[in-house]
């Protein structure tokens, strides 16, 4: 069985095989037997920096950690592929070099798509004035280098006095990250998740409300108020969030705007730019170079 391979910046004891991108159970042991402790338990709350930094490689096709929470404050930034966290009620996707903030406490379940790498970078709630709430996060070129900083210097015990001065700096550039509230509402209402899987599957789907509620044996109105009523969108409004929120994540991993417009089912790049616009206050481009 292949796993993550997991390296950390606190020299604190972190027992790495929980930390494992393969599912595989808190307390099971290579030969497969199991010591039951909780299904896929997380030892984060038990390292003693106020700031922590950890970097995932996954190896398998598609990896996840389902629901859990940690005490601290958790700052998931994209190096490679792009992350997925699911909240109660919101779908996040961290774009390439971007990242997402999730306060201490909060449950979340990440998947991480095929050989992505990502750091997570733990912060104490009293040790950064950070966002009460779950947001988009802007990454500086400054704070992803002190992050991969720290994460280099795992267990090196001659360098904790040189980390303890990064933490410092790395808090004050944190605090200043411009944050974003790109996040695609969600239910667990069955109906409206095989609509979402199947968005998730294919962006590029233009199914309408009427033809779902007949797949789905239900009038058009009473979907239209169901997407409303969990959602607080429209139907039409929250399919093209996820496309937005998908398009930020091919756009920063390299594809261009005319390749995107045509994944996502543009009958031409002016209507995607007209789309992205609206959305987001300006063009593409314009959006991209000011998070370079």
């Amino acid at each position: 069985m292949r796993d993550a391979t997991v390296e950390s910046s606190d020299d604190a004891q972190i027992r790495m095989p929980v930390v494992r991108l393969n599912m595989r159970k808190s307390g099971q042991h290579e030969s497969g037997d199991s010591q039951e402790q909780g299904p896929w338990s997380f030892e984060f709350d038990k390292m003693q920096a106020r700031v922590a930094a950890v970097r995932i490689r996954a190896h398998a096709p598609a990896e996840e950690l389902p629901t859990h929470q940690h005490r601290q404050g958790q700052l998931a930034m994209v190096l490679r592929g792009t992350v997925t966290c699911e909240l109660p009620g919101a779908l996040w996707m961290a774009p390439l070099h971007g990242g997402f903030w999730i306060p201490g406490g909060v449950p979340h379940s990440l998947r991480v798509s095929p050989g992505g790498n990502v750091c997570f970078l733990f912060v104490e709630h009293a040790a950064a004035a950070m966002p009460p709430t779950c947001c988009a996060l802007g990454i500086s070129p400054l704070l992803r280098e002190l992050i991969l900083r720290l994460v280099a210097m795992a267990g090196d015990a001659q360098c904790e006095p040189r980390a303890q001065r990064l933490h410092a700096v790395l808090l004050d550039e944190l605090v200043r990250m411009p944050t974003e509230a790109l996040y695609l509402p969600v239910s667990e209402e069955p109906r409206l998740r095989r609509i979402l899987d199947a968005l998730m599957r294919d962006p590029s789907d233009r199914t309408t409300a009427a033809r779902w509620a007949s797949r789905l044996a239900m009038s058009e109105r009473t979907l239209t108020r169901l997407v409303q009523l969990e959602t607080g969108m429209s139907f039409g409004r929250w399919s093209q969030r996820l496309r937005l929120i998908v398009a930020l994540q091919w756009l920063t991993s390299g594809l261009s705007v005319q390749q995107v417009a045509h994944d996502l089912g543009y009958d031409s790049v002016s209507a995607f730019i007209a789309m992205f616009r609206k959305a987001m206050g300006q063009p593409p481009a314009r959006y991209l170079a000011q998070r370079r």
